[in-house]
């Protein structure tokens, strides 16, 4: 449920009504939506009793929310979530451009790499230290070395960067060297791990899973936010259909969906969608046309030789490319690269 507070509540009302909700069982979530003191509860439905609350001195109203995920939801935040990280916000006007290879390996093509889309438009550099593969002979990454230089290029070329925790008794290792946590498409139910993201002091970037419905979606960023983490970005990545020309097939009908549904910035990532390098500006276009609050794009200086995806990672040149041509979509509806 919603408690709205009136603008005239004093300190005192607040906290009567916030130790009663306490007494009955509920959590509360502090909502910054708007000028009065608003507060998202969430716990036994059976036990918080809303007229008893209503009656409350200083509450202006109470409104149940009816979806299923909560505190994600418009009915309790109408104002976009801005996660902010460092200097660069993500949601609002300005679209956010997060890329790099799709696993960290080595010192000086991170570092290179770095440097050179951070010059050519992008926010955030990304890069795999732990790396779950389909096949277990697959590459599988360099682990805390990875991540170590991953954190060292943030510190040489100032830019914030980004790379996922596969399970929980990883997710301290990344929480230490990263400004952002991924939370893989593998990964969007497994509830443990969200649980421990809820605890994390990093945003999350939550990855569709690859069969997943829009509600599971939001239901799984509602398991990080109900651990007391409101700072999630969700990440459309593609699903698994009958099509097979493609790795996946984009869902771009799920990004105004989501939009509408919850107050969350979203993003998409084509690289994985597709999986074909040939598809990913189009694709990109398409996204922010669409209302993606920004991209996850995989950039390599020789896909051909990757260790990771290399099918699936332009390369610098074709990242150029598409900067240019995101600004011109970026204007027609509106938003800033």
């Amino acid at each position: 449920m919603l408690v709205v507070m009136n603008d005239s509540a004093t300190k005192r009302e607040i906290n009567r009504v916030s130790k009663l909700i306490k007494e009955m069982g509920g959590r509360i979530h502090p909502i910054s939506d708007e000028t009065a003191v608003s507060m998202g509860i969430t716990g036994d439905e059976s036990t918080l009793k809303a007229d008893e609350i209503s009656r409350m001195p200083g509450v202006r109203n109470v409104n149940d929310i009816l979806k299923p995920y909560k505190l994600g939801s418009r009915e309790m935040k109408s104002k976009d979530t801005v996660v902010k990280v460092g200097k660069v916000n993500i949601g609002g006007k300005r679209l956010t451009i997060i890329a790099g290879s799709c696993a960290v390996e080595t010192v000086e093509g991170t570092n290179e790499g770095g440097r050179l889309l951070q010059m050519l438009g992008a926010d955030l550099l990304r890069g795999g230290a732990f790396k779950p593969r389909t096949s277990p002979y697959s590459f599988q990454g360099l682990g805390e070395r990875g991540l170590e230089i991953l954190a060292d290029a943030r510190e040489l070329i100032n830019i914030p960067v980004v790379s996922e925790a596969v399970d929980t008794e990883s997710f301290d290792i990344v929480e230490k060297y990263v400004d952002i946590i991924q939370i893989g498409a593998r990964n969007m139910q497994n509830f443990s791990l969200l649980k421990r993201a809820g605890k994390s002091y990093r945003p999350i970037l939550l990855k569709r899973g690859i069969s997943a419905t829009i509600s599971e979606f939001l239901l799984a960023a509602e398991y990080i936010m109900a651990g007391g983490n409101y700072n999630v970005i969700l990440c459309e990545r593609g699903i698994r259909t009958f099509n097979d020309y493609t790795r996946f097939t984009l869902d771009i009908s799920s990004i105004p969906e989501l939009k509408k549904l919850t107050h969350l910035p979203v993003i998409v990532d084509p690289s994985h969608a597709s999986g074909r390098r040939d598809l990913i500006i189009p694709l990109s276009k398409a996204s922010i046309a669409a209302g993606a609050d920004g991209l996850m794009i995989e950039v390599h200086p020789d896909p051909e030789k990757a260790l990771s995806d290399g099918y699936q990672s332009i390369t610098f040149e074709h990242f150029s490319e598409l900067m240019k041509e995101l600004r011109i979509i970026a204007k027609a509806v509106g938003r800033i690269l």
